[in-house]
């Protein structure tokens, strides 16, 4: 009997290999943004219901039975929503009456602006560019637009609260299978453990310094004697989840205000109080608390907030970084492979007395498959 050949091995080049994956990448981008209204609301319950695990195991571990502890997520989740939902109504009822009312203040600096540019000698056909381009109103509608597009997601209460509902009676059948798993995939179980919380403490640290924000700019505006005080606070309570543009987004509406409610001078005066307020709460205090729970460079994540957005329309600069950390985790963090990516992404360099993980991490040898089969392990 003649032996057989063995099995010929062909291995794809590099390029063709990279060019297949961004294909695959692109088609289930494309496949996001056609259920963005499904995946945006999901993902947020998610992200809810994982902030508040804290208040489950405390009640759990009081005595109390879980399904008890899983009604008081759900009721929790629903006070954070229905509270959110209130403010941004509220506010949004108050920008429906604001912004009329400067229509003649608007002009005027309009035409301050178009005179001025006269007097340095500007073209005049640019001159007419400008002016036709100087509307106050788009100005006061991004606000307008971030504001609503959360509310239009938060008023989705049924949907959001029937995922919240099923997540938080299926989280004690989860945690017991992801612990079941931890023996044969240690790495999935580590990367899945660490986005949640990585989620969990981006998420309430920056809830607790909006706040801070929040008020502070609120107190500011309001003895500035700026309108509409507690909306542009709103705003930037809001803005403060969208990373690396948050701040300017949540600056220029109540800016615009100043101007027309006061001239140049109340104009710079909100943004340098603005500047200050936003360099010492976000960029020196909430990095302090938040550490590295991020594990991602500035750049990328201004790149998955462009993307995320993109894809999901205004929640996505909301959801961007958990979403990313999420991704990160699923095709970085699990794969050993793939370990060499993770100072890349992150800027955090791995440190000297960490060789790494081998090849050989996380996978199930030949004599450990053969003894698993039986029992129905996965090798």
């Amino acid at each position: 009997m003649s032996e057989q050949a063995p099995p010929m091995v062909t291995f794809l080049p590099r390029g063709l290999l990279i060019l297949f994956g961004v294909a695959c990448a692109t088609i289930a981008a494309v496949g996001i943004k056609a259920i963005a209204g499904i995946i945006a609301p999901a993902f947020l319950a998610l992200v809810l219901v994982i902030c508040v695990q804290p208040l489950r195991r405390w009640l759990v571990g009081k005595g109390l039975p879980g399904w008890v502890a899983a009604i008081a997520t759900v009721l929790s989740v629903y006070l954070i929503l229905i509270t959110l939902m209130v403010a941004l109504a509220v506010c949004l009822a108050k920008l429906a009456t604001l912004a009329p009312t400067y229509t003649d203040q608007a002009n005027d600096v309009a035409n301050q602006v178009v005179g001025g540019l006269h007097n340095l000698g500007v073209d005049q056909a640019q001159v007419n560019e400008v002016a036709q381009s100087l509307d106050f109103g788009k100005l006061f509608g991004v606000a307008t637009t971030i504001l609503t597009s959360v509310l239009s997601v938060l008023s989705d209460l049924l949907f959001i609260g029937l995922i919240t509902l099923f997540l938080a009676f299926d989280n004690d059948r989860f945690v017991r299978m992801l612990g079941d798993t931890e023996a044969e995939r240690p790495r999935v179980v580590t990367a899945l453990t660490t986005f949640a919380s990585s989620t969990r403490t981006y998420f309430i640290v920056a809830t607790i310094f909006g706040l801070i924000v929040a008020v502070i700019d609120t107190g500011a505006l309001w003895l500035m004697g700026i309108p509409a005080a507690v909306v542009w606070g709103v705003l930037a309570f809001v803005t403060n989840f969208v990373p690396n543009i948050g701040f300017i987004i949540g600056l220029v509406p109540p800016a615009i205000l100043a101007l027309l409610q006061g001239g140049w001078g109340l104009a710079v005066a909100v943004i340098v109080v603005y500047c200050v307020i936003n360099f010492v709460i976000q960029s020196v205090l909430q990095p302090k608390f938040q550490g590295d729970a991020l594990g991602l460079t500035t750049t990328l994540t201004f790149l998955a907030l462009v993307f995320w957005t993109f894809l999901l329309g205004p929640l996505g600069a909301i959801l961007a970084l958990p979403m990313t950390m999420l991704v990160k985790a699923i095709l970085v963090d699990v794969d050993p492979a793939n370990a060499w990516l993770s100072p890349l992404l992150s800027g955090i360099p791995r440190a000297p007395d960490d060789p790494g993980p081998g090849p050989e991490d996380d996978r199930v040898t030949e004599s450990e498959s053969g003894s698993g089969s039986g029992s129905g392990s996965e090798g």
